[in-house]
């Protein structure tokens, strides 16, 4: 089941939607061809649990609806009913029927986005940004795609949380994840990895896409904090691979090691880095 999601997640939005328009209208013209001899209930659900799973929920919700109209409809042809009342009647109980269904998905949905969320700052946990990059590796060695990861360490953040208390940390917290989203593109991943240190996926970014993104936003994010009078800085490791053959754990750890580079040379920097499959790290001048 996991695999499936995996590869539902993988899909553009586009052929997600074919597929799943595709096995509504099947399931539709079995229901007609086939009579009122065979009751074709059961099959609805599978567009409705389709769609839930590959865009979301609130999406299955509406399929379900579209699936008791479209029952309705086929009811309408196929059957003749003495009475109106009964074809509004069955319609009622069939949209209870796939309702059902659609709001334990949503419940399911919820709980999973809670499961990978940090509920401070609203960005993914570190155990999903571990699942998240060791897929990053597996395409990468599967299409010869580079990628990026990026380590962020909110400098001196220990005394000013000590010193202005923790609400104000948190604040700080939360501002940071928010601007990082807002600077960075949809497909870039955001997770808070530690107390007051992110970590970055940045997919399909090469060294100079790299050196671009995170340039610009460290030079933004500098900015918002000096406009909101924070004294707060960042020293930053940004380590660009391609097809790498080592384990997410030991990327995280050579760019962490990085980071921490940049904090033992005066914070307030950026550390750049590549990384080949011969174990070799080559250092471009920060």
């Amino acid at each position: 089941m996991s695999r499936f999601l995996n590869m539902l997640e993988q899909m553009k939005r586009t052929p997600k939607l074919i597929l799943g328009v595709m096995l509504l209208c099947g399931v539709a013209l079995l229901d007609f061809y086939t009579g009122v001899e065979l009751s074709f209930s059961l099959f609805y659900l599978l567009p409705i649990a389709f769609f839930s799973f590959a865009f979301s929920a609130s999406v299955g919700i509406g399929i379900a609806f579209i699936s008791a109209a479209i029952w309705l409809l086929v009811d309408v042809l196929t059957t003749a009913h003495s009475d109106t009342f009964a074809y509004l009647w069955n319609s009622i109980i069939r949209l209870g029927f796939f309702l059902l269904p659609a709001w334990m998905l949503r419940s399911l949905e919820q709980e999973r986005i809670h499961a990978r969320t940090d509920f401070l700052t609203g960005a993914i946990n570190n155990r999903y940004f571990n699942d998240l990059l060791e897929r990053e590796i597996e395409r990468s060695l599967r299409y010869n795609h580079p990628f990026t990861i990026a380590f962020i360490d909110m400098d001196n953040f220990k005394t000013i949380n000590d010193t202005f208390g923790h609400l104000y940390g948190d604040k700080m917290l939360r501002t940071l994840a928010e601007r990082m989203k807002h600077h960075l593109r949809k497909t870039d991943v955001i997770a808070r990895v530690g107390g007051d240190e992110f970590a970055i996926l940045l997919p399909e970014a090469n060294e100079k896409d790299a050196r671009t993104a995170m340039s610009n936003l460290f030079t933004k994010i500098a900015e918002e904090m000096t406009s909101k009078k924070w004294p707060l800085t960042f020293s930053v490791g940004v380590l660009t691979l391609s097809a790498p053959t080592i384990s997410a754990d030991k990327i995280l750890g050579i760019v962490d090691k990085m980071m921490y580079v940049v904090k033992n040379n005066g914070k307030n920097n950026i550390k750049y880095a590549t990384y080949t499959n011969e174990e070799k790290l080559t250092h471009p001048q920060s």
